[in-house]
């Protein structure tokens, strides 16, 4: 039997997202409205709207629906904003970000990850983003700063450098902490190096290349 997709996505949204304290009106639109089924590989399409983490290759996940609503819930993207995302993955935040703001500049270390996901935003009709293969802990640089940085993969701590490309005023969302248990947290860049912290919520995700916790040598 065909599994109905936009059934799928309702349910989705409705019993997974929204009772996940997902309320805002615009991030619940559009994820009942980008094709996620598209971005997750053709032998996972039927666990495209599931309530866990699918991989991806590389030892990398696709993050769950739940976390995503909260991701973005927690940005307050405008139609203003530019954005930048360490971590392309799937591509599938990216879309959603793109819905919500100006542009999107998402990066990945993985340049398969690149090639596909440019596949699938094209496919999506998203015009808004430009993808690039790059190692963000330690090499790539952006030319400009960013009203919000997503940080898709976790991190032992917060690179200083992903701090210095924040507008004053502007938002950083990372995965911080040591696995099984890592914080999501916001935040906010108030101006002269000042940055207000708040904790979201636990998860666990695979850690960005260069940004494992140190070795623990055992004697």
């Amino acid at each position: 039997m065909a599994m109905n997709f936009e059934q799928a996505r309702v349910n989705m949204v409705e019993n997974q997202v929204r009772p996940w304290e997902v309320l805002d009106a615009r991030v619940l639109d559009v994820l009942g409205t980008v094709r996620r089924e598209d971005f997750v590989a053709v032998e996972h399409r039927k666990l495209a709207f599931a309530d866990l983490c699918l991989p991806l290759g590389h030892g990398e996940v696709m993050m769950k629906p739940v976390i995503e609503g909260r991701v973005l819930q927690a940005l307050e993207l405008s139609p203003t904003d530019q954005v930048l995302e360490i971590g392309t993955g799937s591509g599938f935040l990216t879309a959603c970000m793109a819905k919500l703001s100006a542009h999107v500049t998402s990066l990945d270390i993985h340049a398969d990850f690149i090639t596909t996901a440019t596949e699938r935003l094209a496919h999506a009709g998203i015009t808004n983003a430009k993808l690039e293969v790059g190692e963000a802990v330690a090499a790539w640089q952006p030319a400009g700063l960013f009203d919000a940085v997503v940080v898709s993969g976790a991190v032992y701590q917060i690179p200083q450098r992903f701090l210095s490309w924040l507008k004053p005023g502007g938002r950083l969302l990372a995965v911080r902490g040591e696995s099984p248990v890592q914080q999501v947290v916001l935040l906010t860049h108030e101006g002269n190096g000042r940055y207000r912290e708040e904790s979201l919520f636990e998860t666990d995700l695979p850690y960005l290349k260069h940004a494992e916790p140190p070795r623990r040598f055992v004697f």
